[in-house]
Order: C-alpha cells, then structure tokens, then sequence
C-alpha cells in the first residue's frame, strides 16, 4: 500500500515569547546577506532578480510576503551544503516487441517487407502504422525503416493502442512483448512466435528488439508462460468407430488431421442441408502436433466408456469402445469433462467405469463422480508455477444423469453450486479458475439467455475463463467484465456429417502469462470423415467458421 503524505500542519502562533525576538534578528540576518549575495553578482547579472524574490527581500532588508516567502518545511540549504541529485536516467536496453493487428486480423505472421508495404501504401491488408508515442524512434530503427506523414500514427500507450486497433482493423502496431494483452493477436515474426503453443522458449531467440527503457514491471520471460489448448465434443461411438474400427483407420485417425479447405456444396443430406465437399491440403499431423504442444490440452467427453459397451451405427445413445480412449491420450488430451449428455448412456455403473477408463490412460476426469461432493471436485494442475482448477457441469441431461449426495451421476449446472465451487477452489488456492459448462440449444450460433444469465454468473462468482459446449455448432463469445466467455466450440470429433456447422468447429490456444491470459487464439478445422478435425487457413476457409461467430457476437466481443 501506497503510504500518503502526511499534510503539512503549522505551528498555533502564541503570545510573545523570547523566540520571536530571535527570530526577528534572524530576519534581519537573512536580509543582510541577501543583498551581499546580488552586490556579488550585481544587477545585471542573470538571475539576480529571482535571487532576491527567493529571500523574501526588496534590495533594502525589508520582508515581503506572498509566493516569496520562505517555507516554513526547512530553512534554506546552506552555503556549504552539497548540490541535489541529478534525476536518474533509466537505462537503455534491448526489449522484446512483437507485431500485433486487431483480434480478427487473418494474418498469422508478417516478415519486414509487410512493414515497408503499410509505410508506403501497397498493403492490400493495412493502412496505417500504429506505435506508443515515445517509442516511435526506436521501433523504428529497430525496423529498419523511417516514416512521416500520415501513414504513421501513435497512441499514448499500450492499453489505448490496443483499443484503437479494435476500432480500425486496418491497422497494423507494434508493442513490447510484455504490455501484449488478449485483445489483439500478436503476430510471427519471420516464422517465428513468442506466444502460442510453438512459441520460442527462450527470448533471445525472438529477432526483433528495439533499444529503449526497461518496463516497471518483470521483462518478459517465455519460460513463465504456459499454454491451454481446448477443444469441444469427443465421440467414440457411431461413426467415429465405424471409422476407426470397421473401416480398419485405427484409434490414432482421427487426430493425424493436418489442413483442409471446402472445395464446394452439395445437396443435400437428409435433413435437407448442403454439405461440403472437404480436400485435404497435406501437413498430416498438424492438430497432434497442436494438441502435443500445448502444456494443458483439454476437451469434453461426450459419450461414456463402459467395460460393457454396444456398437451403434445408428441413433442417439452411445456407449463408446474403452479401449479407443488410449488414442486420445496419445494425442495429448490431459484432462476431459464428463459432465456431458450422453455420459449416462452406460448407466450409473458405466460412469464410474468411464472415469476409471480415462484414469487409466492418463487422462484426468473431472464433473462427474460416486457423488454429488465427487462430481463438483474440480481438476487441478500446477502450469508455469499458476495452480489452475477446472470446473464441469451438465446443464442437459443432469435431470437424470445429475449425482445426489449418495447417487452417482455428473455435476447438475446449479448456480449456487457455481459459486460456492469457483470460491472453494479460490480458497484452495486456484489462481486461474476455468468453468467448463455443457448447455444450450443445439444448432444456434448465439447463446441462449439462460446461457448468458449463468456464464455472467460464472464471472461474477470468480471464474477467469468459461468454455462452454453442447450446441454442435461454434456461438458466440463475449467479453464480460474483462473475462471471456465462450458459448460452444462446436464439434471435435463427434460425427455428425449432415450440415457445414455440424462438420466444423474451433480450438482455443491460450497463452497465459502467470495467472494472466495474455493471447487467445481460435483455430477454425472442419471433419473429414465426420470424425477427424482439419485446420483450415486463417485467411482463406477458417473464414467460414469464424465469420457467423463474430457476427453472431456482435457486441458482446469488443475484440
């Protein structure tokens, strides 16, 4: 805590005592040697004037009052008093800075020749250059280019330079990589990253630094950031194993996806939708290698996996295979949520069995248990030094799938267990709460107001980050009170090949700096086979998911 001042008080004045007699002759003193000190320099030296202004004196000895009157906080320093200190003058040093466009941009990465085409006005993407104000020189040279004119502009400091990129996607800006905040997107710079699951490990590596003065706060140091990668719905029955089992692709399949586009639509499934037609565009391996690298890779288990399960081709109750679980751990899946709609499907008995199937290849379950105190247990872990709790709850099938106090079951999405769970993990020392809600309406982009009411709830009690799934198809997200939430992530590897919306979906790729989210990505994929998720470019199909999200979000997404 800052500690105030404590407010000059002057003494009471008192009858007449001896002192003032003294002080009277130290007056006089005071005068004297005032109009010694200007004789010295006489009067048309510099500064005589407000010499004697500063000692109260007229050239005659006599006291005046106003503003040249002396203080009464000290007496005045004397003759041989030594001089004040100089201001210190910060050091200058080689800081990190990163490119950044607003949260929307289709740009992933820009090289110097980006730079020259905003200055001199053949960027097909942005008009303007964007810098703080008193680093301009520095980011510059460090650049490698000069600018004037109206190309270039600044702003006062990080948080508005951020703010102005919202409102003008045409611009491109620069910032130090430690005022880099979730509102834009912090860009590669010549291949490579310093936020993101491949970002570089160690800051002397990243190739753009501008020598200016060190932050108040800690420098930026990659090796205290960490990384979540989120993903929606998994499946293991129907066709994700009629894919992996029948058709003989086996378990790893589905995640060997690398980057696919639609190359059109067809009419028309049986529910009278156009679907696309998906090509593969190669890198196989890219969602493994996504998943792999982040440091916490999380999704929701939408079907159970009991020890006695039954293959259906068809229909709406599915009780996957336990033994395809080892290829979701192969892919880097840590932990999963069980509190979903079809977690039930298996019975009370395959619950338990599903949660023991994914303990047993590694994976953590969290929103369902023996009980209702086991189901709203959250899973913990330990990121970067941060301790990170994340909470599950059903808000769909919980009516009869829910756990009781003595029955087994998933975590009824309550909100007065929301908020007694979000302060309990707080009080055990959570600094980064994640509420993992399954709920709304299927096959809608926006978020329904039940859904709104409660992800508010969700903020409010505490949380730092809700993902929420369910409604098969990617919705909106918004920013409430500084913390996002986002309403479903569509699709993972659950099958449902009857619509465009149904076949695609985002992941999340968060940065967090300690217990701060410093960058959030989403990353577009569509299914190929209904049951293997393909990247899609940022600037060119990814497009068609992330398009009807932002719309859908509107002005819940200052982003």
């Amino acid at each position: 805590m800052t500690r105030r001042r404590q407010a000059h008080r002057p003494t009471p004045r008192r009858s007449w005592e001896p002192s003032v007699a003294v002080a009277a002759i130290a007056i006089a003193v005071v005068g004297i040697a005032g109009v010694t000190l200007i004789s010295l320099l006489g009067k048309g030296s510099p500064g005589a004037s407000q010499i004697a202004g500063m000692l109260g004196s007229t050239g005659s000895g006599s006291p005046t009052s106003g503003t040249g009157s002396v203080s009464s906080e000290g007496p005045p320093a004397s003759a041989g008093s030594p001089p004040s200190s100089a201001p210190t003058v910060p050091p200058i040093v080689a800081i990190p800075i990163v490119p950044v466009a607003d949260y929307r941009t289709t740009a992933s990465a820009i090289v110097a020749k980006d730079v020259a085409a905003v200055l001199n006005g053949t960027s097909r993407r942005w008009t303007r250059l964007e810098l703080v104000a008193g680093e301009t020189k520095a980011v510059l040279s460090a650049l490698g280019v000069s600018a004037t004119g109206s190309r270039l502009i600044t702003a006062p400091d990080a948080t508005t330079l951020m703010r102005d990129l919202a409102a003008h996607r045409e611009r491109l800006a620069f910032l130090r990589a430690d005022e880099v905040g979730p509102g834009v997107r912090a860009l590669g710079w010549k291949g490579k990253h310093l936020f993101g699951v491949h970002r570089l490990k160690n800051v002397g590596q990243w190739p753009l630094t501008a020598r200016l003065p060190p932050s108040s706060g800690p420098a930026y140091d990659p090796t205290t950031t960490w990384t979540l990668f989120a993903a929606g719905d998994l499946g293991l029955d129907r066709g994700y194993a009629n894919v992996v089992k029948v058709l003989g692709k086996g378990a790893n399949y589905p995640f060997d996806g690398g980057t696919a586009r639609i190359a059109g639509l067809v009419c028309c499934s049986p529910f009278g939708w156009k679907v696309p037609t998906i090509v593969s565009t190669g890198h196989p391996g890219a969602m493994r290698n996504l998943i792999s690298s982040a440091d916490l890779a999380l999704a929701n288990m939408e079907e159970s996996a009991p020890n006695r399960f039954t293959f259906h081709q068809h229909g709406t109750v599915f009780t996957g295979d336990p033994a395809l679980i080892a290829g979701i751990a192969r892919a880097g899946i840590d932990v999963a949520s069980v509190a979903s709609t079809h977690i039930g499907d298996g019975g009370q008995i395959g619950i338990l069995q599903t949660i023991a199937n994914l303990k047993k290849n590694g994976i953590v379950p969290f929103g369902a248990g023996p009980n209702l105190a086991a189901a709203r247990q959250p899973a913990i872990f330990n990121e970067g030094g941060v301790k990170v709790a994340i909470l599950g709850y059903d808000g769909i099938s919980s009516r009869y799938y829910g756990a009781t106090a003595t029955t087994t079951g998933d975590a009824p999405l309550n909100g007065n267990y929301i908020k007694a769970d979000v302060a309990a993990a707080r009080a055990a020392g959570a600094q980064v709460v994640i509420v993992f809600p399954h709920w709304g309406i299927e096959y809608t982009f926006g978020p329904s107001p039940l859904q709104k009411r409660l992800g508010h709830l969700m903020i409010d009690s505490g949380a730092d980050i809700v993902i929420g799934n369910h409604p098969h198809w990617v919705q909106s997200v918004e920013i409430y009170k500084g913390k996002p939430i986002w309403y479903s992530l569509g699709n993972f590897t659950f099958d449902q090949s009857w619509s465009e919306p149904t076949l695609e979906g985002v992941t999340l790729e968060l940065t967090f700096r300690g217990s701060t989210l410093v960058q959030a990505w989403m990353n577009p994929h569509i299914l190929i086979r209904a049951v293997q998720p393909n990247l899609m470019a940022l600037d060119g199909d990814g497009q068609r998911v992330l398009k009807p999200v932002f719309k859908a979000s509107g002005r819940l997404l200052p982003w």
